[in-house]
Order: C-alpha cells, then structure tokens, then sequence
C-alpha cells in the first residue's frame, strides 16, 4: 500500500470513530485516578489494558517501588501503584516504546468529576481530559487503526499511574523498557499552540527543617530557640538560590512551623521545587542546597533532604531527528508541528535520560492543565491519533 492510500484509509478509520472517541473520553474522565485513588486507577487501567490486549498485546505488571517518606503528603505511605507494560512483538521486537501516566492531579472527594462538553461542541473541560487521559486515547485509537489496517507492527506501551507525582514508583520499569527501544514517544498533551516540545528543564524536590528548643512564651521565652525565626533565615537564602538569567529557579511552598502563639516552635519545614536547563546546573544548584546544612557558614539546627528526581532533557541530535520525523509526517498529512521549549517536566526527561530519544507532547491539544478549566479541543481526537498513527508507521519502517 502506498503511503497516500495508507493515510487515506488510517484517516478515514480513525476519522469514522470520532463521535465514539468523544464518549469513550467522557467515560474515562469520570473514573477517579487522582491522589492514588486505587480503585479507580485499578478501573481505568483495565479499561485501557483490555482494548489493548484485543489487538494482540500482552499485559505484564510490575509492583510499584516506595519512594522517600518525606516527599508524601501527612508522612503516610500509600500502597504504591503498579505500572503495566503491555506489548506487541510478534514477528519483531518492537522499535518504539509508547509512554501514558493513568493519574491525575484531581482528588476523587472534588466537586470536578466530569467532562461537559460545550454547546458548540467544539471543546469540552474535565479533569484529566488533556493531561492525559485524552493522549491515552488517541494512542489506543492510533493503535486499533494500525490494527484494522492490516498492518502488524510491535509496539510498545506502558501505563504508569505516579507521573504527577514524581514517577518514583515507576521510574525503575520506565528506564528499563527505554533501554530495549530505539524511539520514544510520550503523550503529554500538546503545548498551547499544538506545538512539539523538544526540551525540558528538570526538576526536584527539596525539604528543609530547621531545629530550636520549646520553651513557653510568656514565662521563658529566653530559653526558647525558635525554629521558625530560623527557617525565616534559611528562606531568605533559599530565595537566593533562583538565577533566571540562566532559568534556575526555586518555589517554595508549603511551609509549617509551631504548634500554638503561646509557644517558642521547636521545628519548622519547607518544601520547594527545583528547576534546572541541564545537568551541570542541577548539580550547582544541588550542591548549593546541601551547603544551607553543611557548607562554611551553615545556620546550626538546619537539616536537609532533596531528590532532584527528573533530569534536565536538553535537545540532543537523535532527539531532534525524531522530532524532525514527526513534524514530516504532520505536514504530510495536512497538519503543522512546531517546536518550543518548556519548563515543565515528564516521564520524557526520564525516558530520554536512561538513554531513549524521546519526543513527549503527541497528545491532544487544549489547556488549564491542572486546573478545574482543564479543556481539550475535540477536534484533535481525530487529528492527533492520525499523526500518532502514521509516525507509528514511520518509525516502524525505519525511516526516520
């Protein structure tokens, strides 16, 4: 089959299921995959788990890993998460690994529960609708196209359900399967302008205790050493450490500290998030982190921990390569793929880091991500898994 036959008939295949996308969608945004709510994680990944099996693939789980005590929220370990790996290797090895998160940021107690879709019909908000439950969409609908195509093509795909928060349970799993690939494709949804990413700044977490000595207020405030009057100390060099000429930066929040007014605080905490162009600037800015605790001139009581968890993904040749491949392919079939930069992060930094030249926003278009106005252009059902599908093609063939 040539390639305009190939894209006509995957066009009007996936183009011939937009209304069913637009419900399967809403289906699955109304099952609750924030906060590790592990029922319906447990629901949405069978969904997703059985529509793949269908067309061929085998479903392997693997048990999710713990992650440091002081990055969960209330210092209570939740069971972590399972990530699923399902593949198609039949009669190859597959060359590209597909990569999807299941959670959300949204908590299952929220009042935003549901997708609703606008009158014109063009768009519609819901949580987890972009970011990305509608990426998991177009992939599965890209995938079942090949399929009915005629096409036999191994692939790859893994579900992790802890992106959001770090991807600490799944990061071993993920690094592992990039190693036996040659491509990497992450369905973080597009940027505003349905752009490509092809680098991220990375990320991590930072916690900073400081230490005093309880006394009562009113009577011995003399013998108390506030713990609070001294993070207030360590914030002001904290706010130091954010160099935007060369795009670090350091937020802060939350922060607690003291029990009662009546009472001289003997701990106090920050929590804050690192971000960083490269490796050698996260490993500055690291080393200016510990040094609040253990440098020359270090404030006694002061405790640190950190875990600088998502590399920094800088465009690198092969990268740009599969970049390039997909903005070919977009043009070819009618749709524009443009580039930029960003400062958020993903499973892609890590992908890319162990070794997987990854491009990471093939999802759907839309915005608000994380917010309750998250929406997605519904249009881009359609249009993305077309893409999606056709670079499957590609990068099966080895054209790239």
């Amino acid at each position: 089959m040539s390639d305009d036959a190939l894209t006509q008939n995957l066009r009007a295949i996936i183009d011939g299921r937009r209304q069913e996308m637009v419900e399967d969608l809403e289906r699955h945004v109304a099952i609750p995959t924030g906060k590790n709510h592990t029922p319906g994680l447990d629901e949405y990944r069978g969904v997703v788990v059985d529509r793949l099996r269908a067309i061929g693939a085998d479903a392997i789980e693997h048990a999710g890993e713990p992650k440091p005590e002081w990055l969960i929220e209330g210092g209570v370990s939740a069971e972590p998460p399972p990530t699923v790996v399902c593949r198609k290797d039949e009669p190859a090895e597959p060359r590209v690994m597909i990569a999807g998160h299941l959670d959300t940021v949204f908590s299952p107690e929220g009042s935003f529960r549901e997708m609703s879709i606008a009158p014109d019909g063009k768009t519609a908000v819901g949580p987890g609708v972009v970011d990305m439950k509608g990426g998991i969409l177009i992939a599965m609908v890209a995938l079942e196209s090949i399929a009915e195509a005629g096409l036999d093509i191994p692939w790859t795909f893994t579900l992790n359900s802890d992106e959001e928060t770090g991807t600490y349970h799944s990061d071993s799993v993920l690094r592992a399967e990039a190693q036996r690939h040659r491509w990497g494709l992450a369905l973080e949804p597009a940027l505003p302008d349905g752009s490509l990413a092809v680098e991220r700044k990375g990320s991590g977490q930072i916690k900073i205790e400081t230490h005093g000595r309880s006394a009562h207020a009113g009577r011995e405030f003399e013998k108390g050493v506030s713990a609070v009057y001294g993070l207030a100390r360590v914030l002001l060099e904290v706010e130091r450490l954010s160099d935007l000429e060369r795009g670090v930066t350091v937020n802060v929040g939350p922060v607690q500290g003291g029990i009662a007014t009546n009472v001289v605080p003997d701990h106090a905490a920050l929590w804050a998030n690192a971000r960083y162009p490269s490796a050698e600037l996260g490993d500055e800015l690291g080393a200016r982190v510990d040094a609040l605790a253990t440098g020359e001139g270090a404030m006694p009581g002061v405790s640190v921990r950190r875990s600088f968890n998502r590399p920094a993904k800088p465009l690198i040749l092969e990268t740009e390569r599969l970049a390039l491949a997909a903005r070919d392919v977009a043009e070819s079939i009618g749709q524009r793929l443009p580039f930029a930069s960003t400062g958020g992060v993903c499973d892609g930094n890590n992908l890319q880091d162990a070794g997987l030249p990854t491009i990471d926003t093939l999802g759907v278009r839309g915005g608000g991500l994380h917010t309750h106005q998250e929406w997605i252009e519904l249009d881009s059902l359609t249009e993305r898994a077309l893409l999606l599908a056709r670079l499957i093609v590609r990068l099966d063939e080895g054209d790239c």
